[in-house]
């Protein structure tokens, strides 16, 4: 992604260079900040777990929190968090340890999805039809297929030596999917298995419970990115930027700004709000946060056919 620019009349290569100007320091003050509020969410969980209707809510806030992880880790794979490549790489690995998404595997993915945005039989996000009914998003937001089943099943697939995603793209690239499946899955083994002799239930407590009770948060985040937009290659028009809060910015890593992002991909994050001033006047999709997207969703599952409905391919441009 170093030299790729999707539009490229918006800004000269000096203020692309300019603008994508990397920093150890901007990035260790952002995972930092994330990894407190982590620290702080477990010692609310850890003060109220006598108490289940505190509980739940603590572990919901937590599961955010950590559910959030995949930021940095979409961050460091484009190496943009730091301008340190190793620092990139490890945060990347640990960070989708425990998202349960290898960061290896995410990579050949996620630069697919930049190559081919929304372009329907080559981004591979839309392999995964988008929910078409009512029922079935409300199903896509506890994340049990979508992220649980289809995540296990991958990591498990590719253990066993079977990488076969056509945008893994020769033997070295299959050879380290598999090695970095294998040491996840020897670390996930490693992990349940001294909590079953020691009969801890801090695993479950502080990491897979707040994740699947937190899965909606990044469902809906990641559902608000492209779909009822254009399948079409134009990046100011297939993407969508979301107008939200201060919060929800810095625990999406700036992400929100996903224009920018996909129009710059070499961007950090602590620059996209000056991308957003130089792409403003040419948005094509800029809506106000993720409930309003929501709302949109929602509406659009009950006023289209159901052969227009997202999960067949609709080509509306925004509802």
């Amino acid at each position: 992604m170093e030299g790729f620019v999707a539009v490229r009349d918006i800004c000269s290569f000096r203020e692309i260079r300019a603008l994508s100007r990397r920093s150890d320091v901007k990035g260790l003050v952002q995972l930092a900040s994330h990894l407190g509020a982590i620290a702080a969410a477990s010692v609310v969980v850890w003060l109220v777990a006598g108490t289940w209707w505190l509980l739940v809510p603590a572990e919901i806030v937590l599961g955010v929190l950590l559910t959030f992880l995949f930021c940095p880790l979409h961050e460091t794979i484009h190496r943009t968090a730091f301008r340190s490549t190793w620092l990139n790489d490890a945060v990347a690995w640990l960070t989708g340890f425990v998202v349960f998404l290898p960061s290896t595997w995410f990579r050949y993915f996620h630069f697919e999805h930049h190559r081919f945005t929304h372009i329907e039989g080559a981004d591979p996000e839309l392999d995964t039809p988008k929910p078409a009914t009512r029922l079935s998003f409300i199903f896509y937001l506890t994340g049990l297929e979508s992220f649980w089943w289809n995540s296990c099943k991958t990591l498990v697939r590719h253990a066993c030596g079977r990488v076969t995603d056509r945008f893994v793209p020769d033997d070295a690239g299959r050879r380290a999917c598999i090695v970095q499946a294998r040491l996840y899955l020897a670390g996930y083994v490693a992990i349940l298995a001294a909590a079953v002799w020691a009969a801890d239930p801090a695993p479950l407590l502080y990491w897979i419970a707040p994740l699947a009770l937190s899965a909606w948060s990044l469902r809906l985040y990641l559902l608000a990115e492209h779909t009822l937009l254009p399948f079409d290659s134009n990046m100011l028009e297939n993407t969508r930027t979301m107008r939200t809060n201060a919060a929800v910015r810095w625990l999406a890593w700036q992400m929100p700004y996903h224009t920018e992002h996909h129009v710059f991909p070499s961007v950090p994050f602590h620059a996209l709000h000056e991308a957003f001033d130089r792409i403003a006047p040419r948005h094509g999709h800029v809506i106000p946060g993720y409930l309003a997207f929501a709302g949109q969703y929602w509406a659009s599952l009950a006023s289209l056919p159901p052969e227009e409905r997202p999960g067949n391919g609709t080509r509306r441009e925004d509802w």
